[in-house]
């Protein structure tokens, strides 16, 4: 994720807002959220509205994640387990806004609580793997409370570090996906969470997942060209809102 030449002690993710096509990828991705929600906060937006968002949104991550069941299935809440999974999260995901921009560590613990209940056994629930996971994860935080970059690009570098890293014993795309969309409520590009960030993820299936290999291989290409792909999936996100 870092760039040691580059890093800057106040803000560690500052160099990333500087990479060829960076800004303005997401300042695009940004103004068609903003036309979305017609100039932050004069649309007014419905409860069953984002309930639907999270509903398409957890069908899209549990597909991401392997899962066959179908939209209506998860609708139904007849989804196999990776949907159940996906469902718990998303029932989830908005209760933790608070702990997100206090304590992310506690967020992201909580969030792979949800995703493994009773699939995974309590001792290892919301826990790092291993030591080198805890670090990771703790430098995520210190990123996350640090750091002043616009709020897509650290709801990319959170969804690519979890998903890469696999910090935790399972469901580590669906924690990360479900983290992704947490920021940009939390930190108020779409704070009715009626954009669907992971639907712009899975219409873009392959880019996604070529792009995520490159993040964890490594090297200044593959995360630039993970936050290039970034701001295109937001954009598709926002065209996937129950808004539209």
């Amino acid at each position: 994720m870092t760039d040691p030449a580059r890093v800057s002690e106040s803000d560690p993710l500052a160099w990333l807002n500087e990479l060829e096509g960076v800004p303005s990828g997401f300042a695009a991705a940004r103004d068609g959220i903003d036309a979305l929600l017609r100039d932050r906060g004069l649309r007014k937006t419905r409860p069953e509205q984002t309930a639907e968002s999270l509903l398409v949104g957890a069908h899209a991550s549990a597909a991401l994640e392997g899962s066959a069941s179908s939209l209506d299935e998860v609708r139904a809440g007849d989804g196999d387990e990776t949907a159940q999974a996906a469902l718990r999260v998303s029932t989830g995901v908005l209760g933790l806004v608070p702990t997100m921009n206090s304590t992310p560590l506690q967020a992201l613990a909580r969030l792979h609580a949800l995703a493994g209940a009773g699939i995974v056994g309590d001792d290892v629930l919301g826990r790092p793997v291993n030591a080198e996971a805890s670090e990771r994860l703790g430098g995520l935080s210190r990123s996350m409370l640090t750091t002043q970059v616009p709020a897509l690009l650290v709801a990319a570098i959170v969804h690519a570090e979890i998903a890469t890293v696999a910090p935790f014993a399972s469901h580590n795309g669906i924690v990360a996906r479900a983290a992704e969309r947490l920021v940009l409520v939390s930190r108020g590009v779409d704070p009715a969470s009626v954009t669907v960030p992971e639907a712009g993820h899975l219409a873009l299936r392959a880019q996604y997942e070529s792009n995520l290999r490159g993040y964890r291989v490594g090297g200044r290409n593959g995360l630039h060209s993970w936050l290039l792909y970034a701001a295109q999936a937001y954009s598709t996100g926002t065209e996937a809102s129950p808004l539209r």
